[in-house]
């Protein structure tokens, strides 16, 4: 039975032609019908049933699986300093301000990161609650999305294998796994450089295969795409996302492509890019003197390039140069499981490598470089370049012969491990956090108008979970002198100090005090902890 309105009236015009096609054995002209009138309706009929459905149902299937995956065990893992804190938390003085230009975190401005991540954080917020979840979901949407981008990105460079591949490789190696449940701005900005990179790949199609080039309106929509990626990128994480202008320059001193700057319309792309940054870059200049800039660019920018920032790096010229092949080596470990197969890679990229490959090589090489040369280094930070490692991975592996069976089984494993990991080790880590061990133990008793500070331990944890009860910000300028005068102030507070302090100062607490005491690790200084709250009720 044939249930589609089109293809049976299509069937039913077919018949009836066959049936005028001999009479007294002359053969007739067929009648106009419907579809003759407009073929675009049933063409396009056809492709949406054929080939569509099933791509827009793979493509569903892999992002809620993905979603999923991501999500697991993100609920029993407490937001780990010092950086998930102070996402979630921006967010949320963000949407309690109301203001969603300028991002602040303890009531002082935040000018580390563009807005984007705070931005989908509050949507976030609005669905689930302010918890540590929602801060990390949007994380694991986009996580989630690259791995459909590289699906329907491998599908239209090769083929569904390669697609499939490719998607299940980015999700399954570690630095996925980690950031992808991380309060934080990375996986934004992954999504979008992948976006940009295969935008790019598409203005340059002829040059990189036996192709055709872009019809002028697949022109049009990829320049749009590629811009407009760029510009989320820089409201993702700053100017590091606009490497993929890096990648189209350095491949075309080995593609040699014709009408570049018409393909890509560099100075009107640009101008689109520049402008939707502006949209709300200049608000935020305006409204802080120019101080989103000089901090946000000259000190997170320019200053991790030439200095380290927070103990992560060089510290010496010498111990510099030592560390140039740092991400070289953490690829090992970033990129595993699927590590183990870039020797062999490597191997088979030197001996035979195409148009494509030199791409997908240029835009990982142009990441992996920059951040060798700055100063601060941390091993996430070329998790960008991790989607067309495993590009090039999926193409080449997937025509071995044999290779499905090993894939197949490193995915199980990896994918094992990973759930394993998230869904038993999260919860039993969750008992060394010492700022969520205080509140819970504190907050039944916690009211809005209590003022709170800390003594030595004033991480952001601190400000994320106690101001969910509290409408007053840490004072983190305290110390062991003016504890105790921070206390006899008027009003309900409390104070998180070093237990070996606390017993110092307060032998024995003042009645209807309470105190609570936590163990645990500060992960951000990788040293144990213990901290007591005392707090006054009035």
């Amino acid at each position: 039975m044939v249930r589609d309105p089109v293809l049976h009236l299509a069937i039913k015009v077919k018949g009836a032609d066959d049936s005028d096609r001999a009479e007294n054995g002359k053969e007739r002209q067929p009648k106009p019908t419907l579809l003759s009138n407009f073929p675009f309706v049933f063409q396009s009929q056809l492709f949406l049933n054929r080939a569509l459905q099933p791509a827009i149902r793979n493509f569903s299937l892999l992002f809620v699986g993905c979603v999923l995956f991501h999500v697991a065990g993100t609920w029993s893992l407490p937001l780990i300093d010092r950086d998930e804190p102070r996402f979630a938390e921006a967010a949320r003085e963000m949407r309690q301000r109301g203001d969603y230009v300028v991002p602040y975190f303890n009531d002082d401005y935040r000018f580390d990161k563009p807005p984007l991540t705070y931005w989908l954080q509050t949507l976030s917020y609005r669905v689930f609650g302010e918890n540590d979840l929602a801060a990390r979901f949007p994380s694991a949407v986009a996580a989630a999305l690259v791995a459909v981008l590289l699906l329907a990105w491998g599908r239209r460079m090769e083929n569904e294998c390669v697609g499939w591949w490719a998607a299940i490789i980015f999700t399954l190696c570690l630095q996925t796994f980690a950031h992808a449940k991380a309060a934080v701005a990375d996986m934004w900005l992954v999504l979008f450089v992948t976006a940009a990179h295969w935008a790019g790949h598409e203005l340059l199609r002829d040059s990189l295969g036996n192709r055709p080039p872009p019809a002028k309106f697949c022109q049009q929509f990829w320049c749009w795409i590629f811009y407009v990626a760029l510009a989320l990128a820089f409201l993702a994480k700053g100017p590091i996302g606009w490497t993929p202008l890096l990648t189209i320059a350095v491949a075309q001193f080995f593609l040699r492509a014709r009408n570049l700057r018409e393909r890509f319309a560099f100075l009107r792309g640009c101008i689109v890019t520049l402008a939707i940054v502006a949209i709300w870059g200049v608000p935020a200049l305006l409204r802080t003197n120019g101080e989103f800039f000089r901090v946000g660019i000259g000190h997170h920018v320019i200053g991790r390039s030439i200095a380290t920032m927070e103990g992560h790096g060089a510290g010496s010229l010498g111990v510099y140069f030592l560390t140039l092949p740092f991400y070289f080596v953490a690829i090992f470990l970033s990129f595993f499981p699927w590590s183990i197969k870039l020797p062999w890679l490597t191997r088979k990229l030197s001996r035979a490598r195409d148009a494509t490959d030199n791409y997908l090589i240029a835009g990982a090489a142009v990441i992996f470089l920059i951040f060798t040369v700055v100063k601060t280094k941390l091993p996430h930070y070329t998790l960008p370049a991790f989607p067309l490692l495993a590009l090039i991975l999926a193409r080449h592996w997937s025509r071995e012969n044999r290779a499905s069976g090993s894939f197949t089984r490193i995915a199980i494993a990896a994918g094992s491990l990973w759930l394993a990991i998230a869904l038993f080790v999260f919860p039993f880590s969750a008992r060394f956090f010492p700022a969520p061990q205080l509140f819970k133990a504190s907050r039944d008793i916690l009211r809005p108008e209590m003022q709170f500070g800390a003594v030595s331990y004033n991480e952001p944890s601190l400000v994320w979970y106690f101001r969910s009860r509290v409408n007053g910000f840490l004072d983190s300028a305290l110390d062991a002198e003016n504890v105790s005068p921070f206390l006899e102030k008027k009003g309900a507070r409390f104070v998180i100090l070093p237990t070996a302090l606390a017993t110092k100062l307060y032998p024995t607490l003042p009645p209807r005090w309470k105190s609570f005491s936590a163990h645990g690790i500060n992960i951000a200084k990788g040293e144990p902890v213990d901290v007591t709250l005392i707090l006054k009720p009035e």
